[in-house]
């Protein structure tokens, strides 16, 4: 009988199996339907900045941020970080927003700030902001290797004794009484009296038996590489740019790899069958908004891409916490693939949750509470004019 359960395998399971070992809990396992980071996680851009417009997901950002930059101390192998730096551009209109949510960062001890065009030059010459684009900037933000990282974790695990059960779908959740009692699954039933959910797209068909319905959907998130043409300046720092709905990062060496989903985004009824492929259309989306901010891009040539499965809450922002009803069953749902940066953080609080009922982190605003009456989490100071900008 396992002490703790963990469904998932993807980067939010293994940091939550990772830090419950780290508590002295050795008898975890971790099930998962298909392979180490088949969901969102093996495709995520896994961009490591710490960019919000408000506390509390700054907070986790900045413990995932300082996890990735020591990772190979902490977990014993490699995940690859790059310090790229962070761009962000906003309208003209949303100064004083970004203003005010890079204050939030500063006050954390984050280097962020407002640059002018001349200081963005020496930092990317390949940038144009004819647009006006007000420009936001952290020199300490980077990216990893998602599946490196993945991968280290699962490494980790197999080293400190928790099994990875793997080509195994969870199709319920057991309780009695208001107490988890275990999980069934397509290999037979798994006695624990705790289980912690990190099930990605398919959280609905484990809560929705146990009477949570929460206003979320499986959604595509999908991603174009390009090759640089010759004369593409090497500097290449992480970058969302609210006024062109995209995000990007650089990768493979001289490629940049984006997220061009403003109007885009597609809900999926059958998370099992969804398309992990992109079209011709996206393509050309992708380079079209990528020369707008970047003119040299408009002869990058396509090196393909792909499309991942996000569980998207209807207000972008994480459900972290228990399950209000259920004693012994914590998780995150509803990421709208924004938690690999947060990973760290969020499996840390989640390991410390199920084990001794409190965190360290405060995540009460991550609580599924939020939505009783039909309310939702708005920040004030958001620039974002699109919410899948999210990586």
């Amino acid at each position: 009988m396992p002490e703790v359960v963990v469904v998932g395998a993807g980067i939010v399971g293994l940091s939550t199996a990772f830090h419950l070992a780290g508590l002295g809990v050795r008898d975890v396992t971790v099930v998962e339907r298909r392979h180490i980071g088949a969901g969102a996680s093996g495709k995520s851009g896994a961009i490591i900045r710490t960019h919000y417009s408000n506390e509390p997901e700054t907070r986790l950002a900045l413990e995932g941020l300082t996890f990735f930059r020591s990772f190979r101390e902490r977990v014993g192998v490699d995940c690859r970080f790059d310090e790229t730096g962070f761009l962000v551009f906003a309208d003209p209109e949303n100064h004083e927003a970004l203003e005010a949510n890079l204050g939030i960062q500063r006050s954390l001890g984050i280097p962020a700030r407002i640059i002018g065009p001349e200081e963005l030059r020496d930092i990317d010459p390949s940038v144009s902001v004819e647009d006006g684009a007000v420009i936001g900037y952290d020199p300490s933000a980077g990216v990893v290797d998602g599946m490196a990282a993945c991968n280290a974790f699962a490494t980790a695990l197999h080293r400190l004794g928790v099994r990875i059960q793997l080509e195994t779908t969870v199709t319920s959740i057991r309780h009695t009484g208001g107490r988890v009692t275990g999980v069934t699954t397509t290999a037979g039933d798994l006695d624990t009296d705790r289980v912690v959910i990190a099930p990605g797209g398919w959280a609905h068909a484990l809560l929705r038996p146990l009477g949570f319905d929460l206003p979320m959907i499986p959604a595509t998130s999908r991603i174009a590489v390009f090759r640089w043409p010759h004369d593409r300046d090497p500097r290449h720092p992480v970058a969302i740019d609210h006024r062109n709905g995209l995000w990007l990062r650089p990768i493979f060496g001289e490629h940049t790899l984006l997220g061009a989903e403003r109007g885009v985004r597609r809900e999926v009824e059958a998370p099992d069958h969804f398309d992990e492929t992109i079209d011709q259309p996206y393509v050309e989306l992708c380079r079209e908004q990528l020369a707008r901010r970047y003119p040299v891009m408009r002869h990058a040539v396509g090196r393909g891409g792909w499309t991942g499965l996000v569980m998207r809450s209807i207000d972008s922002r994480p459900i972290i916490g228990p399950f209000a009803g259920y004693e012994g069953l914590v998780g995150l749902v509803g990421d709208s693939g924004t938690s690999f940066k947060t990973a760290p953080a969020v499996g840390r609080a989640l390991a410390e949750l199920v084990t001794t009922g409190t965190s360290e982190f405060d995540i009460t605003p991550f609580h599924a509470s939020r939505f009783d009456g039909g309310g939702s989490w708005v920040d004030p100071t958001e620039t974002s004019t699109a919410a899948s900008i999210s990586r």
